[in-house]
């Protein structure tokens, strides 16, 4: 008698998420900026620093939404990551970094300083900016672009708890924050919610938040962006 033909695996089940369109010119200064720069196409873990820690809890509603396990991005991997690395393994800060690359801002979230990071959602930024505006922000007036982004950077690589706890922190622009608890998380400036706190990486803790802070103009308008 003949072995019965051996049957093709079933495919592992995909981890649902919550679908994200990142915004086109991110994407395109993505591709660009990569390709002339030659950036390490190494995942996470596979720098010369320290091991990750066993356990690196993140907090959050968003939280279970991202890497987590042994998914590629999942917080503990990121932590021997420089910090413009890591961020590009959360899925939802495509166009933040994208305008870390595009600004230089890599040279002051990798330093020697620690520094904490409030990183905001490709959503938050199709809330601010019309796609005509951000592309002008990556391509053209980076220098205003880096302002923006120094508007988003601590020093000090502090913890949620460590941030609620001071009140107010001053950003790398001069400006001053205010931060408030709220449940396990926090708010900034009665603006913008932590809502994936606590990444680690090295000398950086990264914070994403649901609203880009600063000073320049709201831009978008309902018909700018593809509906998600």
């Amino acid at each position: 008698m003949t072995d019965p033909l051996p049957r093709a695996a079933t495919p592992a089940p995909r981890r649902a998420g919550r679908r994200v369109t990142p915004l086109a010119g991110a994407l395109a200064l993505l591709v660009a900026v990569a390709g002339c720069t030659g950036g390490d196409d190494s995942g996470p873990g596979t720098t010369d620093s320290a091991p990750p820690a066993a356990t690196v809890t993140v907090t959050g509603p968003l939280c279970d939404v991202l890497p987590s396990g042994t998914e590629p991005g999942n917080p503990a991997s990121l932590v021997g990551q420089p910090a413009d690395r890591a961020l590009g393994w959360i899925p939802v800060l495509t166009t933040f970094e994208a305008a870390v690359r595009a600004s230089g801002m890599a040279t002051e979230l990798t330093g020697t300083q620690p520094v904490t990071i409030l990183a905001p959602t490709d959503d938050a930024f199709a809330a601010k900016f019309s796609r005509t505006n951000l592309d002008e922000l990556l391509l053209k007036d980076t220098e205003k672009l880096r302002g923006l982004l120094r508007e988003h950077v601590v020093t000090g690589a502090l913890p949620v708890a460590e941030l609620v706890s001071a009140g107010t922190v001053t950003t790398l622009a001069g400006t001053k924050l205010t931060v408030t608890g709220q449940g396990q998380g926090a708010r900034v400036d009665d603006e913008a919610d932590l809502i994936c706190a606590d990444y680690q990486a090295v000398r950086a803790r990264i914070h994403v938040i649901d609203h880009v802070l600063g000073s320049l103009p709201t831009t978008a308008n309902g018909d700018d962006h593809p509906a998600h």
